[in-house]
């Protein structure tokens, strides 16, 4: 079992930036690949960013490409986003999530975090 819980949401202006964390506890961190998920209201959960267990490769959708940055501290059991150039589009809530690969994780997450709220205003 691994436990996720993520951190660092709040209400920001369009253009701004906000720095999310996840500290991950229970079985070895490093060995999963990590990533991060949001699902705004009225819509589905949508796939984010993820990071290899080594943080040597990452992934992002589209919508974010050039703004948020995935990174993982693996002495800390951590894993960031930093995103910046918010849009208000970007308001979700955003979820820490755990799998054993990035094959599987940008569909089926083994572990998800509780959730944290980002709000962009324009």
């Amino acid at each position: 079992q691994v436990q996720l819980v993520g951190s660092g949401g709040g209400l920001v202006q369009a253009g701004d930036s906000l720095r999310l964390s996840c500290a991950a506890s229970g079985r070895t961190f490093s060995v999963y690949a990590m990533g991060w998920f949001r699902q705004a209201p009225g819509k589905e959960r949508e796939f984010v960013a993820a990071i290899s267990w080594g943080g040597g490769i990452r992934d992002y959708a589209d919508s974010v490409k050039g703004r948020f940055t995935i990174s993982r501290d693996n002495a800390k059991n951590a894993v960031y986003l930093q995103m910046n150039s918010l849009k208000p589009d970007d308001t979700a809530v955003y979820y820490c999530v755990a799998a054993p690969n990035l094959v599987t994780i940008a569909t089926t997450p083994s572990y998800w975090g509780q959730g944290t709220q980002v709000t962009v205003s324009s």
